[in-house]
């Protein structure tokens, strides 16, 4: 059992090169696609983070074969599947401690009929309801019930099997999105998914699907279209970079006045995250498919073009992910000018700047959305705490800002950080990091 506290001592610069992750979203969504068929599926680039090996063992659990064929590479079969696991105890508790485990209800609803699921955890940000998943699911015609006295959700199609279905879905959800998909590739007729997501993870997953012979058009649109079919084949698939480590390395080059090259960067899938960092006042360097951030002495966040105050807000695919607003926030902290973080799709992802004002931070928590950052330009550098991690970004970002200031800092609960991004500790201090398990 790994130490669930890092040791950190700042302020000093790091330099080298880091190979980002495969990505933990488009992770999670692939590995339980391979519900979907009984032939084999070659998974590689999956991250070794907590998330990610707690599905594989819920798919184990659920008589599928995985075989590891490298570090990052699986190969699965679910030739027998044995649904009654899903009443078992063990599956109850597994699957309740992890976000990403709904993702199985969509693969299970469509090949076995049905599924159950325990009101799932995951990250405290704010609610994160399931109701977008389960109102795709009955549009299909798929019977759905909830026992609000022990949490767990029950769903199985009707007498005749599901039918596609025009969905127009209540919210930009991926996981939603991502579901129902899943769900609608085995189901007869034709779906028809309206403000659907496009994030390049669920164009992913489509890819992926259609390889395996699914009838799927309108990729990268929101608005995708699915001829259902009777059976999948296997197929081999890859997982992009992962988006947010790749946002989170140039906050942290940033910060520390570090020169850091991102390589194998999937730049023609990170939308405008390097464009944003960019109006941070960060320079950034594109090199074929690498990042090149050059260590700065001073950076300055941009105006609006009348001179009003920068204004970063999440929005779903092709705007700003919300999972790198906490990374934008840290990084504010010490650039020059001042900006209003607007963090719209959670509400309680802003929480954690008590611990960055502890620190010598100038923010101003205006409502549990909105947050303004004083830059101080490095006049004031940060000082190290003892702090604990909330959720997964608000500990990368708690990192970040521990490697950037001055003297020693405590980062507990750390699992947090684990789960989304893999040997964190190790990659950094390859780069003159000195972060230590205590």
């Amino acid at each position: 059992m790994q130490s669930d506290t890092f040791e950190v001592i700042g302020g000093q610069p790091l330099k080298g090169e880091l190979q980002p992750q495969g990505a933990k979203n488009e992770a999670l969504q692939i590995i339980s696609a391979v519900l979907l068929t009984d032939d084999y599926v070659t998974i590689s680039n999956i991250p070794n983070i907590r998330d990610v090996v707690q599905l594989i063992e819920l798919l184990k659990g659920l008589g599928v074969t995985v075989e590891k064929l490298a570090d990052d590479t699986f190969k699965f079969c679910a030739g027998t599947v044995d649904i009654s696991y899903l009443q078992s105890d063990a599956f109850m508790k597994d699957a309740q401690r992890l976000r990403g485990s709904v993702m199985l209800i969509g693969p299970l609803l469509a090949r076995y009929g049905k599924a159950v699921l325990p009101k799932p955890g995951g990250d405290k940000i704010g609610r994160r309801r399931l109701d977008t998943h389960f109102l795709g699911f009955q549009k299909l015609g798929a019977e759905f019930k909830y026992d609000d006295t022990s949490d767990i959700y029950y769903i199985q199609q009707p007498d005749g099997g599901m039918k596609g279905a025009y969905i127009h879905m209540d919210e930009i959800s991926v996981t939603g999105t991502a579901n129902v998909v899943m769900a609608a590739v085995l189901t007869e007729g034709k779906t028809t998914i309206y403000n659907a997501a496009c994030e390049p993870y669920l164009q992913q997953l489509c890819r992926m699907l259609i390889q395996m012979g699914a009838k799927i058009e309108g990729l990268g649109s929101n608005l995708l279209h699915i001829e259902g079919v009777s059976k999948l084949g296997g197929t081999e698939h890859r997982c992009l970079p992962d988006m947010i480590e790749i946002g989170s390395f140039i906050g942290l080059a940033a910060m520390t006045q570090s020169e850091i090259t991102i390589k194998n960067a999937g730049v023609q899938h990170l939308g405008i995250i390097p464009h944003t960092f960019e109006r941070l006042g960060i320079t950034i360097h594109q090199q074929g498919d690498d990042l090149h951030i050059p260590a700065q002495d001073h950076y300055e966040i941009n105006t609006f073009i009348d001179g009003s105050i920068l204004t970063i807000y999440d929005a779903p695919w092709p705007g700003f992910t919300p999972d790198l607003m906490s990374i934008v926030l840290v990084v504010a902290t010490q650039a020059r000018g001042s900006v209003l973080v607007h963090q719209k799709m959670f509400e309680s992802r802003l929480f954690f700047v008590d611990k960055l004002i502890d620190m010598g931070a100038q923010i101003i928590l205006c409502d549990p959305h909105r947050a303004t950052v004083i830059g101080l330009d490095r006049r004031y550098p940060l000082r190290g705490i003892e702090m604990t991690s909330p959720d997964i970004r608000a500990g990368q970002a708690l990192l970040i800002a521990a490697l950037s200031a001055k003297g020693r800092s405590l980062i507990h609960n750390v699992h947090q950080i684990d789960r989304g991004y893999q040997y964190i500790d190790q990659r950094l201090n390859a780069i003159g990091a000195n972060i230590q398990r205590v």
